[in-house]
């Protein structure tokens, strides 16, 4: 169907069907691909949804002051050596996490879809890694921590090390020519997928957000907690952005979704438990905090079955509780997105704000 503007002595035709045809090869991978940045007609709703309300919900970390931290840091009075060291694996862990995240979902992800909608969003999570790696240099700075300690963490402590490798062994796999017909590639691409938006950023960042909020909960590091409660909402988004992509891939690629390949998929989160497990150990060598290692184990046991069943996938400690009730009204799974009800910054958009109701908690 044509449809025929004119306007003065020129005439332009218009052909409906033809932009139908446009709109129907939008994929996930494999789909139209245009020199045209052309977001409409919005095939994947959600993903500009998502955009919308992490763009709503910016923050930078200046805006949060620091001076409680510092005192209660330069204090020998109101902290254990416990405390300090779980501030220093905070710190030095997510320093340099966050980036390989950030990069991840530029150069691997974003070059590999092709909606249009898709690398919208998915600039955007990558724009608001880059704000949580800064909010980590402005707590370095701001507590007079050596960097190189830093640096050395990341790279010398053998737990932050076996996580690292877990999660850039598949995503090194993708940064070369790929045939994405090939369903291999497709595998590949849905496990990259899968791992930094379920496994990591959904289970192995878990741990040190609950001891870090469990020292906000106690007055202390005002600052930092707050900062990680931002951080913590958007990392929100960005896991149900992550399963929405995933979700979408195999929707659109069925024979990828095979019986083996998703016990590969629940083989890859047990080894993503067991390489936390290992890190919440060296976290927290001695119990504290009025919380015990062993307690953390079980959260993260019990918010990685929730992540697998998010995709889908069966459980692998079906059952298993949550050990810390007061932590849920902080970050519960089911309402991440909204449990912050305080306004960010200035930069929070009116229309976001909304208040949790009690039926709602």
């Amino acid at each position: 169907m044509e449809k025929t503007f004119k306007v003065g002595n020129k005439e332009f035709v218009l052909d409906q069907d033809k932009a139908e045809e446009a709109f129907a090869a939008k994929q996930v991978i494999n789909g139209r691909v245009t020199p045209a940045f052309n977001l409409l007609p919005l095939k994947y709703g959600w993903a500009y949804d998502l955009y919308r309300t992490m763009k709503a919900n910016h923050w930078e970390p200046e805006d949060i002051p620091m001076g409680k931290d510092i005192e209660q840091w330069q204090s020998d009075r109101e902290l254990s050596d416990a405390e300090r060291w779980i501030i220093r694996m905070g710190i030095g862990y997510f320093s340099a996490a966050e980036g390989i995240v950030g990069d991840n979902v530029l150069h691997v992800i974003r070059e590999l879809v092709t909606a249009p909608e898709l690398k919208l969003v998915l600039g955007r999570h990558a724009h608001e890694e880059n704000i949580h790696a800064d909010s980590l240099l402005y707590m370095i700075s701001s507590l007079g921590i050596n960097p190189h300690e830093c640096e050395a963490m990341f790279e010398q402590i053998p737990s932050i090390l076996r996580k690292n490798e877990f999660v850039t062994r598949v995503s090194h796999e993708l940064r070369r020519d790929m045939d994405m017909t090939d369903p291999a590639n497709k595998k590949l691409f849905a496990k990259d997928i899968f791992v930094f938006g379920q496994c990591m950023e959904g289970t192995q960042f878990y741990g040190l957000f609950g001891m870090i909020l469990s020292l906000y909960r106690q007055n202390k590091f005002p600052g930092i907690g707050q900062m990680f409660r931002y951080t913590l909402r958007d990392e929100s988004n960005h896991i149900e952005l992550l399963r929405n992509l995933f979700m979408d891939l195999v929707e659109e690629n069925q024979e990828i979704w095979t019986k083996e390949f998703r016990e590969e998929l629940r083989a890859t989160m047990a080894e993503a438990i067991e390489l936390e497990k290992e890190f919440i150990s060296d976290c927290l060598p001695v119990n504290s905090l009025g919380l015990s290692c062993d307690e953390f184990v079980r959260y993260i046991e019990y918010i990685a079955d929730c992540r697998l069943e998010g995709v889908g996938l069966e459980p692998l400690n079906p059952g298993v509780e949550n050990p810390f009730p007061w932590l849920a009204e902080m970050m519960d799974l089911k309402k991440e997105q909204n449990f912050f009800e305080g306004r960010v910054t200035e930069y929070q958009k009116s229309s976001s704000l909304e208040s949790i109701s009690d039926d709602e908690l």
